[in-house]
């Protein structure tokens, strides 16, 4: 027999199991709309892909593959895309899709696989991706996501969580019951894709019925090994349940893959199984409906999506006076103000208390430092300190003394003589330090931004500058050629030397340009009134243009006379000069 070890901390809270198991998993009714979130798992949710007025079969996939896809349940009509209450604590909206069933339950043609061992593990991997599977122990987790995809991801144990901890929860328990074959080939498929050396199976000595069915389905395998242990809260959480089996404690932070141990729920297992063996996506769960005021208690197969007023009348729900509705169990649960919220993939308990089963604890008083809550704490955590942390909002502290170990368990608060609520405060601090960092992260991106465009736009001027600075070079490169001994101011002064010596040594050329200019205003004056005498008026505007052409000419050829008369005028005493001496 397997050693089995234990976990630090604890506590040991009235089971009442025995209120929903004794009766076999029933067939909850198709409603008559289904609300279909499109975030039902830790991570980013999907787009729809559908639209209001649009017909969609059972199995239709509803939205794209950005987050985990949404499948329709059954058979209807799209009625809309509109935000509707959500199962949160916050009573809050999210966007869903709104389908109207007609109840004829009509499906898509599946794609089973006959034989999985014939396919790579990576395509195996996104099959379960396609086919909208998270963790239904809870948590929500995409299960294509813990899987290895590559060898390097080395996984030495896989667990099988049949733990189910959780005071009231059975739909774990009557799953293994009724459906250990399904469970045992979904782990035959995580086995083919890890590739593990042993595979746990850990459940409570407190499920003999479930035991007895595993190892009756198993008959006498020995590639997998059922694992019981004694009864304690919170020895479902999955690194509790790791430390059980295996004696190894996950590192703060870390990720059972960093030890090579892969885990998941019986619940994953057996939706793993339905979506490679039988090529149906995640549209129902088992989902436990209980309290005492439900007269009808027990575990259902409902449609994800089924409004929970619908399930609850189902099992006979009466409502009592100030009457509570949970979901979860009474330790990690949450309370909902709406009950026709939708059952997501999370569901896996309705627990409807009668007024005296699970009384309001009473006020919070102040803390009294008794350490009682460190010492059940199975985290190993200082939750005293964590509390005076997140009332300052210290969130340096927080994480400092690892607030996001914390598994939100309850059996601080379960163990406080003082009443004082606090996972609410460990679960607000998370969101706030977590809104915080995303804040840091879009402010750091801003900078990043402007940081970029900054470097860009001081490129620019450099190389701006640098093709200024290139063109003077090139324009002082070619004026040092043309320079005189390569003196440019030498060569400027030789050019006005010249040029002064040329006006005064050439009056006769100045002259003669003169005569040459007149020539050339004779010839355009003769050819101006040769076109202006060959017009024969047909159109005036030409007529007028040739007119002011010889008109123009004459004035220029006026001008130019006068200038050559005056030079010569001036040019006369300069010549009787000369002849006299």
């Amino acid at each position: 027999m397997r050693r089995v070890h234990d976990f630090h901390g604890g506590i040991y809270p009235p089971e009442r199991k025995t209120l929903s198991n004794s009766i076999a998993i029933r067939k909850a009714a198709i409603p008559k709309q289904l609300v279909l979130p499109l975030s039902q798992h830790i991570g980013p949710p999907a787009a729809a892909i559908v639209e209001a007025g649009q017909e969609v079969l059972g199995g239709e996939r509803l939205t794209d593959l950005s987050g985990l896809p949404i499948h329709a349940p059954t058979s209807g009509v799209i009625a809309a895309i509109e935000e509707r209450p959500v199962p949160h604590a916050s009573g809050m909206l999210e966007q869903c899709i709104i389908i109207n069933c007609d109840g004829e339950d009509r499906w898509v043609e599946l794609r089973p696989v006959d034989d999985f061992r014939n396919i790579p593990p990576e395509a195996l991997v996104q099959q379960i991706y396609a086919a909208g599977i998270a963790g239904l122990g809870g948590a929500g987790f995409p299960t294509a996501r813990k899987l290895p995809m590559e060898s390097n991801n080395a996984i030495d144990t896989l667990i099988i969580n049949g733990t189910e901890c959780e005071p009231y929860i059975t739909s774990d328990d009557v799953l293994m019951r009724e459906r250990a074959d399904r469970i045992i080939s979904g782990i035959e498929i995580l086995s083919h894709i890890a590739q593990p050396s042993e595979i746990l199976i850990g459940i409570e000595d407190n499920k003999p019925e479930a035991i007895a069915a595993f190892k009756l389905a198993l008959n006498g395998r020995e590639d997998m090994q059922v694992v019981t242990f004694p009864t304690k809260y919170p020895s479902g959480g999955e690194k509790q349940l790791i430390e059980i089996l295996t004696g190894k404690q996950v590192p703060s932070g870390g990720l059972p893959s960093h030890i090579g141990i892969l885990c998941q729920n019986v619940g994953s297992a057996a939706a793993i199984h339905d979506a490679i063996i039988l090529g149906r996506p995640l549209v129902s769960r088992i989902t436990t409906v209980t309290g005492e005021s439900a007269a009808q208690r027990g575990n259902f197969d409902v449609l994800l999506g089924t409004p929970m007023q619908d399930l609850l009348s189902q099992a006979q729900y009466q409502p009592a006076p100030r009457q509570r509705l949970i979901m979860g169990g009474p330790m990690m649960g949450v309370t909902l103000s709406d009950h026709h919220c939708p059952i997501i993939k999370t569901t896996n308990c309705l627990l409807v208390p009668g007024e005296t089963e699970l009384p309001e604890p009473g006020a919070a008083q102040a803390c009294i430092r008794c350490g009682l809550c460190a010492e059940v704490c199975p985290a190993r955590l200082l939750p005293q300190q964590l509390y005076w942390f997140a009332r300052a909002q210290d969130h340096e502290r927080l994480e400092e003394h690892h607030l996001f170990d914390c598994i939100e368990c309850g059996a601080c608060s379960y163990a406080c003589p003082s009443h004082i609520p606090l996972v609410q405060y460990y679960r607000a601090s998370k969101a706030a330090v977590r809104a915080q960092k995303t804040d840091n992260a879009k402010a750091d991106h801003a900078r990043e931004r402007f940081e970029a465009r900054q470097e860009r736009m001081a490129r620019a001027a450099e190389e701006k500058e640098a093709k200024r600075a290139a063109r003077k070079r090139a324009a002082m490169a070619k004026a040092a050629d043309q320079a005189v001994d390569g003196d440019p101011i030498q060569a400027a002064i030789a050019r006005a030397q010249a040029r002064k010596a040329a006006q005064a040594s050439a009056p006769a050329d100045d002259q003669q340009l003169n005569r040459d200019k007149l020539a050339k205003i004779d010839a355009r004056l003769a050819k101006a009134r040769d076109k202006l005498n060959a017009d024969d008026g047909s159109d005036p505007a030409m007529t007028a243009a040739l007119a002011n052409a010889v008109t123009t000419t004459e004035k220029k050829r006026s001008a130019l006379l006068i200038e050559i008369d005056t030079s010569d005028s001036n040019d006369a005493p300069a010549v009787n000069e000369a002849e006299g001496a």
